[in-house]
This record gives C-alpha cells, structure tokens and sequence, in this order.
C-alpha cells in the first residue's frame, strides 16, 4: 500500500515549509534555550494562522479537527525546521481535554489552544517532566490517581537540549477533572503525543541527513569530495533507508492510531532520527560538535525525541502486546 498526501495536505505542507524557511528557526531556538521565549513565540504566532494547532481542536471549539494525518504532515515539518517549544504537549493536551467530554472545561481552554496558546502536558507512563513549562500558557498534569490539574512550573533540570526546558510541575493545582474518563481520555492523548512525536522524529532525520549530504558535497579530502568515498555513501544510503521505511508506518498510525501501529512508528522514526544524528557526526568529524554550527540543533534534539513519549524498549513491548492481542483475537 502506498500511503500519499492528498494534494490539499502536501499544499500545507509546502506552505508550512516555505513559512519555515523564510523564518530565523536557530536563532529562535537558540533565544528558546536561553529563556528568551519572544522570537519562538512569535514564530508560534505565525504558525497559528496556518491553522496547524487549530488540527487537533474539534470545530465545535474553534478547530479544524481532529486531523490525525495533517497535524502528522504538519509535525514533519517543525521537526525539519527544528521549531522550539511544546508543541507536541500542546497538541496533546487538546485532543484530552477534548476527549473528556467535559464542554465547561473544552470551551475554557480549546479555542485558546486552537489559536496557538502553547501548553505543556505529563502523562501517567509518559515523562514526569512538564516541557517548557516557564513559556506554557497551562500546564495540564494528570495523575496516576486519574486526576487531571492546572500545576504551575517547578524546580527546572538540565537537558540534553538547552531548548527543551524541563522541570518537575509543582504540587496541588486547580482540580480540573477526575475519575475514570480521565484515564481513558489520558491514554488517547498518549497515543497522539507518541504518534507526533515520531512525526517530529522523521523531519529531524531528513534535517541531518539534507545537511550531511551537502556537506559531504562540499567537503574534499584527497583531491575529491568525502562524498566520493564508498564508505561514507553507505553510510548515508543507510540512514536514508531507515528514514523510508519509517515514513509509511507513520502515515499508517495517522490513518489508524491504535496503540501498536503508533509504538512501531514511534520506535522506528525515533531509531531512524537518533541513527542520521550518529551518521551526521562521523560524516562532520569534530566540526560537528560545535555549538556555532547550526548541525548541532538537530543534533540535541534526536536522541530527546527518540525517548520522549516512549523510549524504544517500551515501544517495543507496545509492538508485541498489540502483536499477541491481535493473534488472540483471530484464534477465537
């Protein structure tokens, strides 16, 4: 089966690129990871009036969706451009409060959200830490007792990425919701933050693997380009067929987000991101561990996001559960 876009989702892919491009993304993300939130909120802004957040808001709520497959289109392309900031949690956090049924708590938060009001999220099972929490409009934390609140920031941590701000939500907060639906409602928002998760995986593969080959163009060594040898084309061909095989099964999950079909995306975007970040590496040599080369925002972003909402062995497991239920099913 060949999964493609309509032509009216690659028309907003190409617009969110083109958006992209003619933006300043590193220095945003550079001002991101020092604390300085205006130029990322800014670009958030512009991103709003795509609609891109208003994809996961039902338009009862002033959305657009919920579009899986969009918002999925969509995520490629901030992981491509490397976009700081929550935005997958925000995402997230839409699709739960919408899934709650609760229409006072959907109509205080979903249209803000659906107009580019970031908003931070944690999970049972999934991080405990609350990302960009300082830059949040609402940090949403649900417990394992099936309580949903409004926390506020806590004690910040270091990260692998400067702009991935983590920290620890505070104690106590406004009860919004609790019980059973709150649980249901926290397992579907899991799902969409690991589906776009893996989306933003498969654009920062292709980031590293664009820069890599260019510079292994424009890089010489014995009278010829490092591109030339044998050795690096494998290497390159390699992580360009683990970045392929990833993108079907990411347009499978949009098209069918059951919990097996998203941990296989998931574990194979995040595998396919983390192993173009290694091969960006060897293929730069020391050149590409310096912070002045833009290389090096992608870099920190891969092995995050291949852990975050998921790590590959919990993935795995995902896989062969939904595996063994499935051959159960057909043997009754």
């Amino acid at each position: 089966m060949r999964f493609l876009p309509t032509d009216e989702q690659a028309d907003f892919a190409r617009t969110l690129r083109a958006l992209l491009a003619a933006s300043d993304v590193p220095a945003a993300v550079r001002a991101w990871a020092g604390g300085g939130y205006g130029p990322g909120r800014a670009l958030w802004s512009r991103l709003s009036d795509t609609g891109l957040f208003a994809l996961a808001v039902p338009e009862a709520y002033e959305g657009l969706g919920p579009l899986p497959v969009e918002l999925a289109l969509g995520f490629v392309e901030l992981g491509r451009a490397g976009v700081p900031g929550p935005v997958v949690e925000t995402a997230a956090a839409a699709v739960l409060l919408a899934e709650l049924g609760d229409a006072a708590l959907a109509g205080r938060f979903l249209p803000e959200l659906a107009a580019g009001a970031a908003a931070t999220l944690t999970l049972p099972g999934g991080s405990p830490y609350a990302l960009d929490a300082e830059a949040a409009a609402h940090c949403f934390a649900v417990s394992p007792a099936g309580e949903l609140r409004l926390a506020g920031a806590g004690r910040p941590l270091a990260s692998t990425d400067p702009a991935r701000r983590l920290s620890v939500p505070a104690a106590g907060g406004e009860l919004l919701a609790a019980g059973p639906g709150v649980e249901r409602a926290a397992a579907v928002a899991g799902r969409w933050a690991r589906l776009l998760t893996a989306a933003q995986c498969l654009g920062v593969g292709e980031a590293l693997l664009a820069r890599t080959v260019q510079y292994a163009k424009q890089r010489t060594q014995f009278g010829g380009p490092i591109g030339a040898f044998q050795a690096v084309k494998h290497r390159l061909a390699d992580t360009l067929l683990g970045l392929e095989f990833a993108r079907p099964l990411v347009w499978a999950a949009a098209l069918t987000p059951g919990p097996g079909e998203v941990a296989a995306a998931k574990l194979t975007a995040g595998e396919a991101a983390y192993t173009a970040a290694l091969t960006a590496l060897q293929v730069h040599g020391a050149v590409g561990y310096t912070e002045e080369l833009d290389l090096s925002l992608w870099l920190r972003k891969a092995r995050p996001l291949r852990d975050a909402w998921g790590t590959p062995s919990a993935c795995r497991e995902e896989v062969v559960a939904a595996a063994v239920r499935a051959r159960a099913a057909r043997s009754r």
